[in-house]
């Protein structure tokens, strides 16, 4: 198939594309930065929310398939840049889908367990449709809104849309920054030697890079118009023992680790299930938290140098 991975330069997006090409697919890439991966031929820099951008691949390229994957990613970062995370997740979102409508492609979209928001059991995908669910930030929100911009779409026009939400992807391949996952930041923090802030009262179910991108890549051959996946692992933990992990893998003590309870407008547990991804698209967890964390330090070690 021809398939456009948006966002595939991210760090989910750029192993998603690779599992994709070893699959036999002819993948093209579209991202913000100037690129020249695969001598340039498959590669499309442009922005999801500048529709004439879009609208000029698509007249390029038929694809089949698209994993839309660009966004603006993550709580703090939609709160301190919140007209770009709109921008780039309801306006991109809507351009796709617009293009969707007049091309005919599949698509996955990429949404996040952030929508269960203040939901405190078990996060299946009904939730959201059979219970009062308040997401807690701009971020959770607009994922949301983009989940139903695909559903509204469907009903309208017909248009066929996988919908995954992603929990807490972690390992290597990203980049360390203030807004980007917590073993991200733990990990950069330890080996830089800087302060980080620990989370007592919050739990998280995480997912090692491989494991999720196989499972996505799975979606190409078992497509199933209209479904929704968690896509997550085996292990529900608290922030503290993910902290104590990468401070025991960095050999650093937790002397600039500051411990506090709950932290404000952030969902506190994300206990969930995978069970419809398990059954449907064979997913499964090949590399378990303590190995994940542990490749994560090795590859930041040798990326950053220390």
């Amino acid at each position: 198939m021809k398939i456009l991975v948006t966002g595939g330069l991210g760090a989910v997006g750029a192993p998603l594309t690779a599992a994709l090409r070893a699959a036999g697919h002819e993948v093209w890439v579209l991202d913000r930065p100037h690129h020249h991966g695969l001598g340039g031929r498959y590669y499309f820099r442009g922005d999801v929310g500048e529709y004439r951008q879009l609208e000029q691949v698509f007249a390029q390229v038929p694809f089949d398939f698209v994993y839309h994957a660009a966004a603006e990613f993550g709580r703090i970062n939609g709160e301190h840049f919140y007209e770009t995370l709109w921008h780039a997740n309801a306006v991109g979102t809507k351009n796709l889908i617009r293009l969707q409508e007049r091309h005919r492609f599949r698509m996955v979209f990429f949404s996040s367990s952030e929508i269960y928001g203040d939901w405190d059991e078990v996060m299946s995908e009904e939730v959201p449709d059979e219970h009062p669910v308040h997401q807690l930030n701009d971020y959770a929100i607009s994922k949301w809104v983009n989940e139903l911009q695909v559903r509204n779409s469907a009903a309208l026009e017909g248009t066929e849309t996988v919908t995954v939400r992603l929990f807490n992807t972690y390992g290597p391949g990203e980049p360390y920054s203030e807004y980007r996952s917590v073993i991200c930041k733990f990990t950069y923090c330890a080996l830089h030697d800087m302060p980080y802030t620990v989370f007592l009262d919050h739990h998280r179910t995480s997912s090692y890079v491989d494991d999720t991108v196989r499972t996505l890549a799975t979606i190409a051959e078992r497509f199933r118009p209209g479904a929704v996946y968690n896509i997550a692992g085996n292990t529900y933990h608290d922030i503290k023992t993910i902290s104590d992990m990468i401070l025991q893998g960095c050999s650093k003590s937790d002397g600039l680790v500051t411990y506090l309870e709950r932290e404000a407008h952030n969902i506190r547990n994300k206990r969930t299930t995978a069970a419809r991804a398990i059954a449907e698209l064979g997913h499964h967890e090949t590399v378990a938290l303590a190995e994940g964390i542990a490749r994560t330090i090795a590859w930041q070690r040798e990326h950053y140098r220390v």
